[in-house]
């Protein structure tokens, strides 16, 4: 009797060692990639940029860093697929320099609607790789045509990004550093002759260029 009752209190510990041991194993929150829809926050910094033409007229002389904030919803769709919306807005700035060493800063305030397909790896432990990539619009709130700027920029782009990142599992939360590269489509530079009260002096800096297509290097952290 005693025997037998060994055997079963040996065979239930070593059923909670395996449990434990397999625990341990998957690290913080082994369950938090089975939610089906989840949502959490993004802060970063970013790097604007453009693409010139004509290029040998002007080029983007300084990468200024600016400021992201943004929020996330994610939708599971399976064991290593996500689909994320994240509105996002940037605060940034670039310096055009042109021949002569004239030069002219564009403020940019874009507000972001992009929406990508995550593609993960298998976890280890506490870590997560991952991929990214999606596209979206964007609307610049810093733009104003009217205005007596040098250049002026439109206010809807749209463009697509894509990006690398890791998540690392807390004991409360996920945190994902990520880095993304997103590449505009159309040309936002609004022709100096399109312009109201724009006066002859500005207007050689608008004149000097015939197409400007947005570039953005962002470094954004994803608490989840």
């Amino acid at each position: 009797m005693i025997g037998r009752n060994l055997k079963k209190y040996l065979l239930l510990a070593l059923l909670v060692l395996e449990f434990g041991t397999v625990t341990q194993a998957e690290g913080n929150l082994p369950y938090v990639d089975q939610k089906i829809i989840h949502f959490g926050f993004l802060l970063g910094v970013n790097a604007m940029d453009f693409n010139v033409t004509p290029h040998d007229s002007a080029r983007v002389s300084t990468l200024k860093p600016g400021f992201t904030v943004g929020i996330i919803s994610d939708l599971r769709l399976n064991r290593y697929l996500n689909l994320r919306f994240t509105p996002t807005l940037y605060f940034g700035e670039r310096k055009l320099s042109y021949l002569g060493n004239d030069s002219v800063e564009i403020s940019s305030i874009p507000i972001c609607f992009p929406i990508y397909l995550k593609y993960s790896a298998e976890r280890k432990g506490n870590y997560r790789p991952y991929v990214i990539c999606g596209a979206g619009v964007s609307f610049d709130l810093a733009t104003s045509a009217n205005s007596d700027n040098p250049v002026t920029l439109k206010p809807l782009d749209v463009y697509t990004e894509f990006g690398v990142g890791c998540d690392i599992y807390f004991s409360f939360f996920k945190l994902a550093p990520e880095l993304k590269y997103s590449i505009g489509f159309g040309n936002i530079l609004v022709p100096g002759k399109d312009r109201v009260g724009l006066s002859p002096t500005n207007q050689r800096f608008s004149n000097a260029l015939s197409r400007l297509t947005s570039k953005m290097i962002t470094l954004s952290f994803n608490f989840e």
